[in-house]
């Protein structure tokens, strides 16, 4: 279920990006999502945890240090990314 809001903006703000500020805002606060926030700035969650981090808002926020050691022994896990395959030229 969602709602509408619908507002005026100063003539200077970009409709794009009141919806990015407003949907960071949300996701910085807890009130939605990370795959909500992006959905709604319609941006896709790579794009948009790039521009979180540029705004400095973490996209992810451990509250026990035991879930981020959880996580990174999950992808210490993994095997190492496989190196470029070099051609020919170079």
């Amino acid at each position: 279920m969602s709602n509408t809001l619908t507002i005026e903006l100063p003539f200077d703000l970009d409709p794009e990006e009141a919806r990015l500020l407003l949907s960071m805002k949300l996701f910085e606060e807890g009130k939605v999502s990370l795959g909500y926030a992006a959905e709604m700035a319609g941006y896709s969650k790579r794009t948009f945890i790039e521009l979180l981090a540029k705004r400095g808002i973490p996209a992810f926020v451990y509250d026990d240090p035991a879930d981020l050691e959880r996580e990174l022994e999950i992808l210490q896990s993994f095997p190492p990314p496989h190196p470029p395959a070099e051609t020919a030229d170079g």
